[in-house]
């Protein structure tokens, strides 16, 4: 026999924010914008991402793991950089988002990040979800109070989605949110033996709500006859997309599926490890290469998914922290400090590298070792939101920020 309690806290139903009280407000087609957030956990190196082939320092930094020049010849073309212009280079398990870039629907910010001086994994990616650098003491993170200050009776239910297997950090707080593993946690089936099976579930699921929440539960059920209803988990890729056969690639359908059923997305988070390249980090081939790929591959397979409708999606990509500017002795990187965002797709002014560039020569380097950070990731962020989502009340975002004078670099969006 199941225990109930045991059966909730593993997280087989989607998880839905405790705040989120009364009935599901029926979405009609929308053509509201929708915002997808992408965490990459363990901090990438995007000095690999997207490496300063122009300057001799990253070569001289490191003489094992450093990708070559776009013209060097000596190289194959497949484990050169893919020229971004006349100072970067795209890693080159990264083509499918290269032809993104030329076709201007994707940019780079570099030298990006956190101002918090933190090594520790935990800690810079509480201060980035939080949206508050060395404040321990926020409770909700940025995302949810985005989506606070500018909620409406008639949101649907699943305005804000992760697709994790926890609440994470980034979408905590008061404002409403579902969170599911796979869009499958949240269906109850169909037919007469499916039904049957689905009281028994929702009667179980509800009765560990009871034990362990001590909250309402109808709206779990209520959003999952929703997704059943438009058919969600039927959906297959369209336009020949192909996502990875990974949790990643299958995060990223399933958040296409959402969008493309016009259930009311607005806010979409999903996130992807396997950055913490200590040692062995490879250069074109390797273990970097691997998770680059992945990565690429699966927002190509998102883009190409939902086709024009990408108009009115805008997907940013963000680490908790960069990597060391110097190889380790094991090839590999270290913890670091500055690294590089990504923002693409909807009226996002791509096919440009963003952002004030420090140079790595040892007189620019934070604490001389790493990447410095000139670019604030909230002055990205608030961007995207007030030119794409129309936010405007900055302080209840970024409590206590005060974007950057200059923002002649952020003309990205």
């Amino acid at each position: 026999m199941i225990d109930r309690r045991a059966f909730l806290q593993a997280g087989v139903c989607g998880l839905v924010a405790p705040t989120l009280l009364g009935r599901v407000a029926r979405a009609a087609p929308s053509s509201k914008k929708v915002l997808v957030v992408v965490m990459l956990r363990g901090a990438v190196d995007g000095l690999s991402v997207v490496a300063p082939y122009a300057e001799n320092a990253y070569y001289d930094a490191r003489p094992t793991i450093a990708l070559p020049r776009p013209d060097d010849g000596a190289k194959p073309e497949t484990e050169r950089l893919l020229r971004l212009d006349d100072r970067f280079g795209l890693h080159p398990a990264m083509l499918p988002l290269h032809r993104a870039f030329n076709e201007r629907r994707l940019a780079f910010v570099h030298a990006a990040g956190s101002q918090a001086a933190t090594r520790s994994h935990f800690d810079a990616q509480d201060y980035m979800e939080s949206g508050t650098p060395d404040n321990k003491s926020t409770e909700d993170g940025f995302l949810n109070r985005l989506l606070a200050i500018s909620a409406k009776p008639t949101d649907s239910e699943l305005r804000a989605i992760a697709v994790t297997n926890a609440m994470p950090r980034i979408m905590s707080g008061p404002a409403r949110a579902v969170v599911f593993s796979t869009l499958g946690d949240l269906s109850l089936g169909t037919g007469k033996a499916a039904n049957s099976a689905g009281a028994s579930f929702e009667a179980m699921y509800a009765a560990a709500v009871r034990d362990v929440l001590h909250g309402p539960t109808q709206d779990v059920f209520d959003v999952a006859r929703q997704i059943e209803k438009a058919g969600v988990t039927r959906m297959k890729p369209q336009n020949d997309a192909v996502y990875p056969k990974d949790a990643f690639g299958r995060s990223l359908g399933e958040i296409a599926a959402l969008i493309k059923a016009d259930l009311g997305v607005q806010v979409a988070f999903t996130d992807i490890g396997g950055w913490d390249t200590h040692a062995a980090q490879g250069a074109a081939t390797g273990q970097l290469a691997k998770r680059l790929d992945v990565f690429a591959k699966g927002l190509d397979a998102f883009a190409t998914d939902l086709g024009k409708r990408m108009d009115d999606v805008v997907v940013i990509a963000m680490s908790e922290f960069g990597r060391t500017v110097r190889e380790n002795g094991s090839r590999g990187t270290d913890h670091g400090h500055g690294n590089v965002m990504l923002v693409a797709h909807g009226s996002v002014q791509g096919g440009k590298v963003y952002g004030a560039w420090p140079g790595l020569d040892d007189g620019s380097l934070f604490e001389h070792r790493d990447l410095a950070v000139t670019t604030d990731f909230r002055d990205v962020l608030w961007r995207v939101a007030t030119k794409h989502l129309g936010a405007t009340r900055l302080d209840a975002v970024f409590p206590g920020f005060t974007p950057a004078r200059d923002n002649a670099r952020m003309t990205f969006l």
